[in-house]
């Protein structure tokens, strides 16, 4: 059955004309909603600019409605002003970065524009991708996507992120000690140790975190790269995926358990345990739960023993 909105906004996005809408909310209990970050940007749609509020968003009454459309208007009127200085919208607010294409060696796959939550990247007519710039909300969710590696950002890069995978200390293999490697999102998993750590809770020692501007934005290289240099085990930190998702950029940690279920190959190419990988879903506020998570796998890391390729 065609909705009342269908045929007004007609936008020119890989994903469709129209608003992205839920199938399903389990808080709201209603179907039917454009979907939007409910708990950190509630107005916020996939379409950058374009701002959701009153009854389209969620059952509510006029005062309500009003509040909400003034809340709307504001951060409409913040995206014009970021947009006109060439700075990033929410979350990295004022970033100035760009993603950078290497497109000698584009393979035309088109993983970077069909994973692109904001559809930021478009294509030609031989699967070359074609950056909106308007649109890109510097997620790096295309840099995670691409098998190639030639996606990038001059601060954000698979290089920078290997780069700090090597300056990692490892003990070796006849020390009695492990290493654990945690590439954490940013948005949630990273203040949620930060708050882990004001409240002075403790875990293992053994773990190194680096963090990264989405969960999706992590390339499966980097897995590889982390097994092959030692690491005993590694632990993803994402925000919560879902119909009631508390993803940033909208589909970073589904994206991210996607590729996570095909690190098989990898490892098993390495001759190493699937266990080694895991991945958690941490809101802002689970710092309480952090460190039985950490410690946990950091068990299941010791019962499984050391990586064969310590000290290669």
């Amino acid at each position: 059955t065609p909705q009342p909105w269908e045929g007004i906004l007609n936008l020119d996005y890989r994903q469709g004309p129209e608003m992205p809408f839920l199938t399903a909310s389990n808080l709201t209990k209603i179907c039917d909603f454009p979907e939007s970050n409910f708990i950190c940007f509630p107005y916020e749609s996939r379409r950058t600019g374009i701002y959701i509020a009153g009854c389209v968003r969620k059952p509510m009454d006029m005062d309500e409605t009003i509040t909400d459309a003034t809340g709307a208007a504001l951060k409409a009127i913040q995206c014009m002003e970021l947009e006109s200085r060439g700075r990033a919208v929410h979350p990295r607010a004022m970033d100035l970065s760009y993603p950078e294409f290497l497109l000698i060696r584009c393979t035309q796959c088109k993983r970077c524009t069909i994973e692109c939550p904001f559809s930021a990247l478009e294509e030609d007519e031989k699967g070359t991708p074609l950056p909106n710039l308007f649109r890109c909300r510097r997620c790096g969710i295309c840099m995670g996507a691409c098998p190639e590696r030639i996606i990038g950002f001059k601060d954000y890069s698979v290089d920078i992120i290997s780069s700090m995978i090597k300056a990692i200390n490892v003990p070796y293999e006849d020390e009695p000690k492990f290493r654990i490697l945690c590439f954490a999102c940013e948005n949630d998993a990273i203040p949620a140790l930060d708050m882990a750590g004001i409240n002075r809770t403790i875990y293992d020692a053994s773990i190194r975190v680096i963090p990264v501007r989405c969960l999706g934005s992590l390339n499966l290289v980097f897995i590889s790269d982390s097994l092959a240099r030692g690491m005993d085990g590694i632990l993803l930190l994402g925000c919560v995926l879902g119909d009631d998702y508390q993803c940033h950029f909208v589909r970073g940690s589904e994206l991210a358990q996607y590729r996570l279920s095909k690190v098989g190959e990898t490892l098993q190419r390495l001759a190493l345990e699937p266990e080694r990988v895991h991945m958690e879903q941490v809101m802002i506020t689970d710092y309480h739960k952090l460190p039985k998570m950490i410690n946990e796998f950091i068990e299941k890391i010791k019962e499984i023993g050391p990586n064969p390729f310590k000290g290669f």
